[in-house]
């Protein structure tokens, strides 16, 4: 997906595909797959309450 020239304007598709890629992705490919800033998609994700899933914590060794 293209980044637009809006800059800091988050779209009903960019929120939506955040939700859905965020719990179970690494937060770059992310930000990346959105063509947003790593740090963006931090802090958006935060704000919304987003946490990365138990599965996905658990394939990076962490519990």
């Amino acid at each position: 997906m293209a980044r637009r020239d809006t800059k800091g304007s988050w779209t009903r598709d960019d929120v939506k595909q955040l939700k859905k890629l965020f719990p179970d992705r690494p937060t770059a490919e992310v930000a990346a797959s959105l063509g947003r800033p790593t740090e963006a998609v931090k802090k958006k994700a935060s704000r919304m309450g987003l946490k990365k899933s138990r599965r996905y914590m658990k394939s990076l060794g962490r519990t």
